[in-house]
């Protein structure tokens, strides 16, 4: 999030009657309800977790240690573990939803 001067965006009169409750205090103006972005969408984060946390799924079940994964993804292995839970999950669901179709 960036900041964004008052001055710059809007009418002297909204910055005077703002001034009456904040003057020189930080205000965060959150989003309108149907702009909302979930957490990591603006910055890509988020598709990128799911796709590491996807290949650490396929090479753990391509045999590849927890102990291994721990080392190469810098990660705990409780982290580790519950990826590969979530991806199990995730396959697992993508797989009944598959065969009901």
């Amino acid at each position: 999030m960036r900041y964004v001067k008052a001055q710059d965006v809007l009418p002297e009169e909204v910055i005077k009657i703002i001034q009456e409750y904040l003057d020189g205090e930080y205000l965060y103006v959150p989003r309108k309800s149907g702009n909302h972005k979930a957490w990591g969408e603006k910055s890509g984060i988020k598709s990128r977790l799911k796709v590491r946390n996807n290949e650490i799924y396929k090479k753990y079940l391509n045999g590849t240690t927890i102990n291994a994964l721990t080392e190469e993804y810098y990660l705990s292995e409780k982290s580790i573990r519950k990826i590969i839970s979530q991806e199990k999950r995730l396959c697992s669901k993508s797989l009944q939803n598959h065969l009901l179709d």
